[in-house]
């Protein structure tokens, strides 16, 4: 398996594990990823995947991430609270990093269960990648996109990426297809490693300000 990314990130409320077929089952995952899920037409109401029809697909799902991570295209990693926290090593959602290399260029994702929403985790996890994409893969930008309607990641997204010193570039009409076909517009969201370096230059900063 490519050690191009960490095993296992860390941040004062969170732990990131890797989302591979040898760490997670798939039909533990399928629990919340499935078409009876809690919630979750409102988990993928602003995502680009749609709830899992059978187990087959959860574990098909599983199989593409490890290729990535495998083939140095990408991460997925298992979002858990750390001790201390409300829900404290439960299953909150998964985050991901996808790796452009010719571009140098990442781009994250992320979505998390109901009951995790509001803690600010977003942000959280995202400064941890910030510091994967720019320290340990020397990367020139990060992208976070964000479809057109979902307000509550907009205003997220935008807090921890003006925090590390990024932009919101624009609204993007008609940029992405849906796995039900539809078309999305979405706003695009920028950091540079030099905006990066400039904002963490006297210590990280707090991911939601």
């Amino acid at each position: 398996m490519s050690d191009l990314f960490p095993e296992r990130v860390e941040t004062e409320r969170l732990v990131l594990d890797p989302a591979t077929t040898e760490s997670v089952d798939p039909l533990e995952l399928y629990e919340h990823t499935g078409e009876s899920a809690p919630h979750i037409d409102e988990i993928t109401e602003h995502v680009t995947w749609d709830a899992h029809g059978t187990p087959k697909e959860t574990e098909e799902f599983l199989e593409l991430v490890t290729d990535e991570r495998e083939n140095g295209e990408g991460a997925t990693y298992v979002v858990r609270p750390r001790p201390g926290e409300d829900g404290a090593g439960e299953f909150a959602g998964l985050t991901g990093i996808g790796v452009d290399w010719d571009a140098k260029t990442a781009t994250f994702g992320a979505w998390l269960r109901k009951p995790f929403w509001g803690r600010g985790y977003s942000g959280e996890r995202a400064a941890a990648l910030m510091d994967v994409a720019f320290d340990r893969l020397d990367l020139d930008a990060v992208v976070v996109c964000v479809h057109e309607g979902n307000e509550k990641s907009r205003k997220a997204v935008s807090r921890y990426v003006e925090a590390h010193g990024g932009r919101r570039e624009g609204l993007l009409r008609n940029y992405e297809v849906n796995m039900d076909g539809s078309v999305a517009d979405v706003h695009r969201f920028t950091v540079t490693a030099a905006e990066y370096r400039a904002a963490t230059a006297d210590g990280d900063p707090a991911p939601d300000e």
